[in-house]
């Protein structure tokens, strides 16, 4: 037994201390430093009294000052400026930076506005939203007034129509709630589908390059193939594990300093200010589920390949597997409670990822996501006694091995 907590923790430490890992690590952890931290980011660039300026050609010699008071009411940081010079003198000071754009105002049919905004870039933004809304705000009040329609009738015209959604099954969420559900999901299933792939793909390396490099024949005569494979496995879970919980940390320490600044906008429809405990800890579950279930099949795989290069089209059908589940997943951000998507959470090799979404989006009965969790465990059991039996004796097989033929040749070695 002490040789397979050895291998164990070669295992962890080895990938632990690798360059990659600290490379990803850290490029994801910055990753979710910069997001917490964006606003003050594109602050810190653009600087917080940044006034966007536009000038304005008004040919109707009227439509200026009423469009002047609707943009500042919708965006302070842009005004309007009055001129009186040629389009193309204004144009060339718009590709020198002078202003932001060119805006020229006239009449079109019925004596409504027609209005050309001109700018280095077709590419819709803030501005060209913000002048879009104030002029349709400033051609509404001119068609009232050419319908003798007083502002209340237009302000009751052009009111919200009151539209409520109720659930009749107590505690549904609601739209609000599973929106900001959809984000945080939707996060944390790229990263358990990457983790999933990234850590699995390194097992059947591993695997691999032990045999290639004939290191395999060593261990085996010190350490049984099976117990070599378990320590692989828990070993680089180990490690997926520790990745997750350091991204955790950095995303939570962020979010906490940051929490006055990131009330609101894209940090609420992402549903980061509504994040649950049990949210975080169905995703470690999943996670680590997901994980050896695959984590058990790449590295029966991996067994039956004696060069490194053979290892992804081995590993191709495991990896489709994979991306199978994340896309049902995908589909049912869109659509949670479809039948479908309801079917494959009960699917073992889909249901890391899609009961998860379950789980996040919907309030489902307890005995679901148990149910998931034990159809896992126990698909990772039968799965795990298949591959020790592939595994003995895939180690022993070398030479051109890259067909699923190969599985009968592990079983009958093992059997000898």
């Amino acid at each position: 037994m002490s040789n397979f907590w050895f291998m164990l923790g070669h295992a962890y430490l080895s990938k632990l201390k690798a360059k990659s890992f600290i490379i990803t690590t850290f490029i994801l952890a910055l990753g979710i430093a910069l997001m917490a931290n964006i606003g003050l980011i594109i602050d810190a660039f653009e600087g917080d009294d940044k006034i966007d300026q536009i000038a304005v050609i008004d040919e109707t010699d009227q439509l200026f000052s009423a469009l002047e008071d609707e943009v500042q009411m919708l965006n302070e940081d842009i005004t309007l400026e009055l001129t009186t010079d040629t389009r193309s003198e204004v144009e060339t000071l718009v590709e020198e930076g002078v202003y932001a754009g060119l805006l020229i105002l006239s009449y079109g049919p019925n004596q409504l506005p027609d209005a050309v905004y001109v700018s280095t870039s077709l590419s819709g933004n803030a501005i060209t939203s913000t002048v879009h809304a104030a002029i349709q705000h400033v051609q509404s009040t001119i068609a009232a007034s050419q319908l003798s329609l007083s502002m209340e009738e237009l302000a009751l015209l052009n009111a919200p129509v009151s539209f409520t959604q109720e659930a009749i099954v107590e505690g549904a969420r609601s739209e609000e709630e599973l929106n900001q559900a959809r984000g945080i999901v939707y996060i944390l299933l790229f990263f358990i589908y990457f983790s999933v792939i990234m850590y699995a793909n390194m097992i059947a390396t591993e695997v691999a390059t032990e045999k290639s490099s004939r290191v395999m024949e060593i261990l085996i005569s010190s350490v049984s193939p099976v117990k070599q494979m378990f320590a692989k496995i828990i070993g680089i879970g180990f490690v997926g594990l520790t990745q997750l919980t350091i991204l955790l940390a950095v995303g939570y320490l962020s979010i906490m300093r940051n929490q006055d600044d990131l009330v609101g906008g894209f940090f609420d429809v992402f549903g980061f200010g509504e994040l649950s405990a049990a949210i975080i800890i169905y995703a470690i579950v999943f996670f680590l589920l997901g994980y050896f279930l695959y984590a058990t099949l790449a590295a029966l795989l991996g067994s039956l390949v004696s060069r490194i290069e053979d290892v992804q089209q081995m590993i191709l059908p495991m990896t489709f597997l994979v991306m199978i589940g994340f896309f049902i997943a995908m589909f049912g951000l869109g659509m949670p409670e479809s039948t479908f998507v309801t079917i494959a959470s009960y699917i073992p090799f889909f249901t890391p990822m899609v009961m998860f979404l379950r789980v996040g989006m919907l309030n489902i009965p307890p005995f679901e996501p148990i149910l998931g969790i034990v159809i896992l465990l126990v698909s990772i059991v039968i799965l795990a006694a298949f591959g020790a039996r592939i595994y003995r004796g895939g180690v022993l097989m070398y030479g051109k091995s890259n067909s699923f033929k190969d599985i009968k040749k592990a079983i009958d070695l093992t059997k000898k």
